[in-house]
């Protein structure tokens, strides 16, 4: 094993923390996370989600899941098992969070809190205290009243 100091490389002396950890998580009309900033600040620390069955937990995975895969691999709700093609990049940003039944015709339909001319925000700050480096990565998501996307 090499020795730090031979390759002249000037760490922490805490290496607890070392590479880029998550610092803060911000999320604005992401999924069920509406109308305002919602922040999860972990100062580059391991946290521990928690919280009844939809409080929004895998929303949060799939957000910086979001930021981190690319979008053709990306496979939602994974952190809470379910089936593929049960939430969407278009679900998120427009916020569904039921499903409602036709009694006439047998058919469900999704209900959303805000409409196809809304927009979601996703941002987190990965800091790397070893090198007082911090890399930010941002998406805007949009959709169009007359775009499917």
């Amino acid at each position: 094993m090499l020795d730090a100091p031979m390759l002249g490389l000037d760490f922490v002396a805490d290496d607890s923390r070392v590479g880029f950890r998550l610092h803060s998580l911000g999320v604005l009309n992401w999924g069920t996370f509406n109308q305002r900033v919602w922040r999860l600040d972990l100062g580059g620390r391991n946290g521990l989600l928690t919280g009844d069955i939809g409080s929004g937990k895998s929303t949060l995975v799939d957000a910086i899941t979001t930021l981190l895969v690319p979008p053709q691999r990306v496979a939602y709700n994974k952190a809470a098992g379910a089936e593929a093609r049960e939430r969407s990049l278009r679900s998120y940003v427009v916020g569904h969070y039921k499903s409602e039944r036709n009694e006439i015709t047998g058919s469900t339909r999704p209900v959303a809190l805000r409409d196809a001319s809304s927009h979601s925000i996703i941002l987190a700050v990965f800091r790397n205290e070893g090198y007082d480096q911090a890399v930010t990565l941002a998406q805007v998501f949009f959709w169009g009243k007359d775009t499917q996307g």
